[in-house]
């Protein structure tokens, strides 16, 4: 039986953590698949002796030759990027190559018309490296929960600002102090943008709703915020009122539609999601049948994102020998069978909401902020009064679950209250059994 042949695109910390992976453990994936698997090519910018790779092995920097080679047969999309990435991708689809990818910016942005492609032209596009690293969070919604209507699914799914909020509530550090040290550990990038504003989870949620609700990729449809004005202060106050502050990728079903949310949150300190810490990730889905289920572990790294990138392998070489038209067990959409659905605004999006603002000493200050609450319909579920600091006395509010429509024009009118100074902050809040 011939061995099933590999090109392996970018080399950097996934691409060289795959390489190493498919010769070290080269024995054991044969094992599982039947089938050697030969890495006959790699595409890199410039020549890599360090990797000391065998002369059988071709290298180059010409991506879009490698995807029309003969003896290419699977090809492993992990360079990032949108250009030239997505170019690659099509021409490989193309000349009919099975795809893995670990892009999911790529996928989030372009990923309906990649699947559609790949549909065209008979082949998979495989991506679990896209979403939480060494989680197989894709597999688990497409396949191990398939006879399941998911209900909502929330998620820690980008490590960096999981480490930055850690350390901010274990150690009451201010938020640039910990970007940089994440900066100088490697967790986030010199340019954090997609990590710290919540850009990168947005495009995991994009495709976590995709596969959960059976939606088309609409990665401009997810309602984005992220952590830079986190603060010590509110992380501080959030743990007084029995919660944690944690930055969420929420996707939820609604008798109005679906949500898609990426935000800071708190949610209450007893719940699973609030004790995972550091660079880990976890993804909490609720389903009709099994209830919910949490997924931990790896989010990011060499190690985990390898691993996903040559599971997806594995399968497509299993779907080779096993299937005639290789259309097997690797989740994509199927286009036939999307679904339609509203995607809500954020003015439609309920959730309950912790607010504070900073406030006067004066007699009537808290009785108009409630008067102002309560005449928008808002439920108030606590409120906190803390010490002066400077003039003013900071007030925190938790609210009852009300849509944020609402929520928008009480703020507004009590911000234009003359006693209220500065902005009033703003946290949402979710009780994940609900």
């Amino acid at each position: 039986m011939k061995p099933v042949r590999l090109a392996i695109l970018g080399l950097g910390t996934v691409g060289g953590g795959a390489l190493k992976l498919l010769q070290e453990n080269a024995a054991e994936i044969r094992r599982r698949t039947g089938r050697e698997i030969e890495i006959t090519h790699v595409g890199t910018r410039r020549p890599r002796p360090d990797l000391n790779l065998p002369a059988s092995i071709k290298q180059s920097a010409d991506l879009l030759d490698i995807v029309r080679q003969p003896d290419v047969d699977v090809v492993v999309e992990v360079m990032g990027g949108i250009h030239p990435a997505y170019e690659v991708m099509m021409e490989a689809i193309k000349h009919g190559k099975q795809v893995v990818t670990a892009n999911k910016a790529l996928l989030a942005e372009h990923g309906n018309e990649l699947f559609k492609a790949a549909d065209d032209h008979h082949v998979q596009v495989a991506f679990e490296a896209a979403v939480a690293g060494g989680i197989p969070i894709i597999k688990v919604i497409r396949e191990g929960l398939a006879a399941n209507k998911i209900e909502w699914l929330a998620g820690i799914i980008n490590g960096t600002g999981n480490f930055i909020l850690t350390e901010m509530s274990e150690k009451g550090r201010a938020f640039a102090d910990v970007l940089k040290e994440a900066q100088e550990l490697g967790y986030a990038e010199a340019d954090p943008t997609f990590d710290v504003e919540g850009i990168d989870a947005a495009h995991k949620l994009t495709i976590l709703a995709s596969c959960a609700f059976g939606i088309p990729l609409q990665f401009d449809k997810v309602y984005t915020e992220g952590i830079t004005k986190i603060t010590a202060q509110d992380v501080k106050y959030a743990e007084e009122l029995g919660y944690k502050i944690k930055h969420l990728g929420i996707a939820r079903r609604s008798s109005k539609g679906i949500e898609l949310r990426v935000h800071p949150t708190l949610i209450p300190e007893e719940e699973l999601l609030a004790n995972v810490n550091g660079v880990k990730n976890a993804v909490l889905v609720q389903a009709n049948a099994v209830g919910p289920t949490l997924y931990y572990g790896a989010g990011a790294g060499a190690g985990p994102t390898a691993s996903a990138v040559v599971a997806d392998v594995v399968d497509i070489v299993r779907d080779i020998i096993y299937t005639e038209d290789g259309s097997g067990t690797i989740p994509q959409l199927a286009f036939e069978a999307l679904s339609d659905l509203h995607i809500l605004s954020s003015d439609e999006m309920t959730t309950g909401y912790y607010l504070r603002l900073n406030a006067e000493d004066q007699t009537g200050v808290l009785a108009d902020v409630t008067t102002i609450l309560s005449r928008t319909g808002i439920s108030i579920d606590a409120i906190m009064q803390q010490p002066r600091l400077k003039d003013l006395i900071p007030i925190v509010i938790l609210t009852d679950p009300i849509v944020e429509s609402k929520m928008n024009e009480a703020i507004a009118q009590i911000q234009a209250l003359p006693a209220i100074h500065g902005e009033i902050v703003r946290i949402r809040l979710e009780l994940l059994d609900n």
